[in-house]
């Protein structure tokens, strides 16, 4: 019998503490720099999935490379939506 804690079908990481590390990046994206709140992080089986709505491109990369990096070795699927609106080229004309 092992003495280790039990591993996902493909032999990753033990996902016993799945559940914990997940919520510890729910905090991290809620307080840090980002203060995103709207971004979900859900285990799904073996591997997690990201869902929400993000204001840019670079936001939704730096909440990555932190799910990435707090969840080392568990697969992660981003499912994030950017809002952002691109400038106008062109002054409006008010009539």
């Amino acid at each position: 019998m092992s003495t280790h804690g039990p591993q996902d079908a493909g032999g990753g990481p033990p996902a016993e503490n799945l559940d914990y590390r997940i919520a510890h990046v729910q905090d991290r994206l809620a307080s840090g720099e980002l203060g995103e709140l709207g971004v979900r992080v859900e285990a799904r089986g073996g591997s997690v999935l990201l869902t929400g709505t993000v204001p840019s491109a670079p936001c939704r990369d730096e909440i990555l490379r932190t799910v990435h990096e707090e969840l080392t070795g568990f697969p992660v699927h981003s499912d994030l939506v950017v809002t952002e609106a691109s400038s106008p080229d062109h002054a409006e004309e008010l009539s």
